[in-house]
């Protein structure tokens, strides 16, 4: 039965791919459809997407804006819901506790303590930043946070 999913293509609608550099019979032997010499004619030849003819580029026509801070600090983001679910109960929890544990990639790089999630264990905590709900938070299930920064 004739559907949709397999009529074939009419006779001569699909040509063959072009052959080219296959010698004066194909129709593009020798220089395959290049032309002579040039830029366009030579191998990997062509100019970049980007390139404007030699004016003044885009990137470099507009001015720069702002700097890069070479001495920003980059914390390690933990929060209390992760503490909650991968430590017990009257643990010190400080840099390579939360490595050990995966929750941070780094043991020697500075951690911060954010709120989120509840928190039912009492933990002694040592971080360099931590948010002020996240001590409250352990600080109301009868833990600590200590900051040394």
């Amino acid at each position: 039965m004739l559907k949709l999913n397999n009529i074939g293509a009419p006779k001569g609608a699909n040509r063959d791919k072009k052959r080219r550099g296959r010698g004066p019979g194909s129709g593009t032997g020798k220089t395959g459809g290049r032309g002579h010499k040039g830029q366009k004619a030579r191998s990997g030849g062509g100019i970049p997407p980007w390139f404007e003819g030699g004016q003044m580029p885009l990137n470099r026509r507009l001015p720069k804006r702002g700097f890069t801070n070479i001495f920003k600090k980059h914390f390690q983001l933990v929060n209390l819901e992760a503490l909650d679910a991968k430590f017990e109960a009257g643990v010190k929890i400080d840099g390579e506790a939360l490595a050990e544990a995966g929750l941070v990639k780094y043991a020697d790089r500075p951690v911060k303590l954010l709120g989120r999630g509840k928190v039912e264990k009492t933990f002694q905590i040592e971080v360099a930043k931590a948010s002020k709900t996240a001590i409250a938070a352990v600080e109301a299930a009868g833990g600590s946070v200590t900051v040394s920064s």
